[in-house]
């Protein structure tokens, strides 16, 4: 078994999502490769690393044609206002929410989906 070290995020400029997911979730830069092409984020629990991707394309949910192939889910005290304060910093509403009261379906600035939830584990 090995623990959950990071979880990578391909994007067409690291240096772009650092401002982003460093206020988002509350990290700060740990390390970053010489050119930039990767930058991890730490804090409490696994990192986040920011990886370029050359030929990287946003994801367009929930239609595709480049679906996402994963997103994250960050629990919310108060949704309206984690929707307002991931705004502030960049994020946009996405066009489609399945259900609105219960989770908000967020872009980052560069597309990929993320969720805000109200739903805890019972």
């Amino acid at each position: 078994m090995a623990p959950l070290a990071s979880i990578s995020i391909d994007c067409p400029r690291p240096d772009d999502l650092v401002p982003f997911y460093s206020a988002l979730l509350g990290l700060e830069e740990a390390f970053a490769a010489d050119d930039r092409s990767v930058v991890c984020l730490a804090g409490a629990g696994p990192m986040v690393t920011l990886m370029r991707a050359d030929e990287y394309v946003a994801p367009q949910w929930p239609d595709g044609p480049q679906h996402a192939q994963m997103h994250l889910d960050l629990a919310a005290a108060d949704l309206e206002d984690a929707v307002a304060a991931a705004r502030r910093i960049g994020a946009r509403e996405a066009g489609v929410q399945p259900d609105p009261s219960a989770w908000r379906v967020m872009l980052d600035p560069v597309g990929h989906p993320f969720c805000l939830s109200a739903v805890r584990p019972g």
